[in-house]
């Protein structure tokens, strides 16, 4: 009978030891964080649009009597996947140092090669040179996120010239 291996994705713990080591001399400029009231809004966003998606779409199935059923059980499966998820989320942390972001499960982006980091609602999304996308999510200020890895991103260009 043949043997099943254990796919290594299935051992993957958030937090700081799923993260890439620091080089020698690289410096942290600043740590990301998920954000509790954000990571929450989010939730309560999702809810909001799974209540509008409940209450167009039953009436058009002439469900509309399921109505009050199917707005509490959205609002119920989105606080339990919150619940759910969270303690994932909140372990979770991108680095920011003089040379990378440094983020969760051994993802990396080199500073000179990141194309544009922007807002994208609460988040921050960044994409690189060729098109790797990675996002940052519930951040308490996305702007100064943004602005933070700019800076870091043109301090890295003058050293390197």
């Amino acid at each position: 009978m043949s043997e099943f291996e254990r796919d290594s994705v299935l051992n993957y713990r958030p937090g700081p030891e799923s993260e890439l080591p620091l080089d020698a001399g690289e410096k942290v400029v600043a740590v990301f964080t998920s954000d509790r009231r954000r990571y929450w809004a989010d939730h309560a966003a999702m809810a909001a649009l799974g209540a509008v998606a409940v209450a167009v779409l039953l009436p058009l199935f002439g469900k509309a009597g399921q109505m009050p059923a199917g707005l509490v059980a959205t609002a119920a499966a989105v606080g339990l996947r919150g619940w759910w998820l969270a303690s994932e989320q909140f372990a979770r942390r991108w680095q920011l140092t003089d040379r990378r972001l440094i983020g969760p499960q051994g993802r990396q982006v080199m500073l000179l090669e990141i194309a544009t980091a922007r807002r994208l609602m609460g988040d921050v999304q960044i994409v690189t040179k060729s098109g790797a996308k990675h996002l940052i999510k519930h951040l308490a200020d996305s702007a100064r996120t943004i602005a933070m890895i700019d800076a870091a991103r043109a301090s890295r260009a003058r050293e390197v010239r």
